[in-house]
């Protein structure tokens, strides 16, 4: 039987499973459905064509599936689509996608979105990310399973940030971070893999160390272009699954560069 709180305020036509609970002062749109188990506490707002999956926790002050912050966007209907578990805190905002895109938003299984994270229009949010207090996303990014992202950090538009990657708090992230990649700065630069990252995922200390060797011989090898040294990588370690994450993140089309290390003459 669902738990509604006597002030909250919930459209007829949302879809509600029997066991919902939406506390004092929330607010429930009329295209959402809430699944099984889903709790919306204190002063929570959730519109548009937003489904929220098993067990999501939404917290108070929270804005999810308002309209998308794009100048281009004309009201189309579009989605938002948050995995179950996961688990929304307070003043944290996710907006629906847009038809310069494919007007979809989605957020995956078990994440945690920390006190004022953003996920904008047209991001999509693999299962696992942790995005601490105000950790921000801009439209159309893609974030990798497990990410890490740190509080204040802020990504630009159309970035890709790999499974694994941990981005340092306060970092500007203005280019592709690579799966398993630990970026840091206030225009982030690579810094090295999230060996802490790797571990806790249970990647072995020889998988790590091969990983690690695949690192240096692509971004500070000597011999051939960049490219060619990503063939070369594949040849060497194809039967290593953590290179061949690395190997086909920077093959695939991306509209922005690889984020890359600090070079070694700089100033």
């Amino acid at each position: 039987m669902s738990n509604i709180h006597a002030t909250a305020v919930v459209d007829p036509a949302a879809k509600l499973a029997d066991d919902v609970t939406i506390g004092p002062y929330s607010i429930v749109g009329p295209n959402v459905v809430l699944d099984p188990g889903v709790v919306l506490r204190s002063h929570a707002v959730v519109e548009g064509h937003t489904r929220l999956g098993s067990g999501v926790q939404v917290y108070p002050f929270a804005a999810v599936g308002t309209p998308p912050q794009d100048l281009k966007y004309k009201g189309e209907e579009s989605r938002l689509e948050v995995g179950a578990g996961t688990v929304i805190r307070e003043h944290c905002t996710l907006n629906p996608g847009t038809e310069g895109d494919q007007l979809v938003t989605s957020v995956g299984q078990n994440c945690v979105l920390m006190i004022g994270a953003h996920v904008a229009h047209d991001c999509r949010v693999a299962d696992g990310v942790i995005m601490a207090n105000q950790a921000t996303l801009a439209g159309h990014v893609q974030v990798g399973a497990g990410a890490f992202l740190g509080g204040l950090c802020a990504v630009h538009q159309f970035c890709r940030i790999g499974a694994g990657a941990m981005i340092g708090g306060m970092s500007g992230v203005e280019n592709d971070v690579i799966p398993y990649g630990l970026v840091t700065g206030n225009r982030a630069r690579l810094n090295g893999l999230n060996v802490v990252g790797l571990k806790r995922r249970g990647v072995g200390k020889s998988e790590v160390q091969k990983l690690r060797a695949a690192y240096q011989e692509l971004f500070h090898g000597r011999e051939g272009t960049f490219r060619e040294r990503v063939d070369q990588l594949a040849q060497a370690y194809g039967d290593l699954q953590i290179v061949d994450d690395l190997i086909d993140f920077v093959r695939a089309d991306s509209s922005r560069a690889l984020c890359q290390p600090q070079a070694e003459n700089a100033g």
